[in-house]
């Protein structure tokens, strides 16, 4: 992994974190471990603005999740079976990674896809969070049982992508470039480089299946996941905080404490603390002041 001009000083690294998967990772600060999730269409980079002001309180670590930027893009072993996207698996990279950089417990911010694995994370290994963090999300099946008018036409990307492959995948490369401006909004928050990093996610065709995997697994096996977690009362159960865009379809669409609420245990959502900040969708480079002033107020 090379690191980017947005990194300065940070130490690379690719971790095998099993089954041929290696995850690759920036690390840099000083403190206990806090685990920066980035979401989709995107890479580490989304926290460029953000870790200047942690490095002093945390040590970072920054990952590119599965399937995106410069770690492991495993291909579907066939048309039905999205398993290696799941949220579980995608989770199980980043405990794998926290193990083998030798963090036993540790803290975790996500935004977008990457709120979804730490949300997954937290269920599957509540003795591994010591507080979490979820920006501009609600939970899967909450959105999913939502679809109709608007919520299908603002998030019409969570059914495209998850059409068969190869079409979404084929349209995609086709027009790359596209692409990336219909899903990356608010272009005028993003830094040069960090954008072109983006925008050249979809230029390569082994990315965009990553990608088009990810959102495939959320349509069936995350939901399922879900579904079996509300029925045996698997719940969050560390101190959780969600923020969430003014102008992005949480706010618009779900009462977002509401739906965290039914799936914490009792006292785990800090729903004071819980609150929609000025901004849309990509809070992390949009409203970076508001991510770490939450940060530090709750993770210390």
């Amino acid at each position: 992994m090379e690191v980017s001009s947005l990194y300065p000083d940070y130490s690379p690294f690719n971790i095998p974190v099993g089954n041929d998967i290696t995850i690759a990772v920036v690390r840099s600060g000083t403190g206990p471990p806090l685990l920066l999730l980035h979401g989709f269409p995107q890479t580490h980079l989304i926290w460029h603005r953000i870790a200047p002001s942690l490095l002093e309180h945390f040590t970072l670590i920054i990952p590119d999740l599965r399937g995106y930027g410069s770690s492991s893009k495993p291909a579907a072993s066939n048309l039905d079976d999205h398993s290696l996207y799941s949220k579980s698996t995608m989770a199980a990279d980043m405990v794998a990674l926290m193990q083998e950089l030798n963090y036993q417990k540790f803290y975790i911010c996500g935004h977008d896809r990457g709120a979804r694995v730490a949300h997954k994370l937290c269920i599957d290994y509540p003795e591994k969070v010591i507080k979490c963090i979820l920006l501009d999300i609600c939970p899967t099946k909450a959105m999913f049982l939502a679809a109709r008018h608007p919520f299908a036409q603002l998030y019409w990307h969570w059914f495209f992508l998850a059409q068969t492959s190869p079409f979404p995948e084929d349209v995609i490369t086709a027009s790359p470039a596209a692409f990336a401006g219909k899903t990356l909004v608010a272009q005028e928050s993003y830094d040069e480089v960090a954008y072109k990093a983006y925008a050249a996610l979809f230029e390569d065709r082994a990315t965009v299946h990553a990608m088009c995997e990810d959102y495939r697994a959320a349509a069936k096996e995350d939901m399922e996941e879900q579904v079996a977690d509300e029925e045996a009362g698997r719940k969050i159960q560390c101190p959780l905080r969600v923020l969430w865009g003014k102008e992005a379809v949480v706010e618009k669409l779900f009462d977002a404490r509401a739906e965290w609420r039914k799936i914490c245990v009792e006292g785990a959502l800090d729903e004071e603390g819980s609150f929609a900040v000025e901004g849309g969708h990509f809070i992390p480079e949009e409203r970076p002041e508001d991510v770490v002033r939450c940060i530090l107020d709750f993770f210390r």
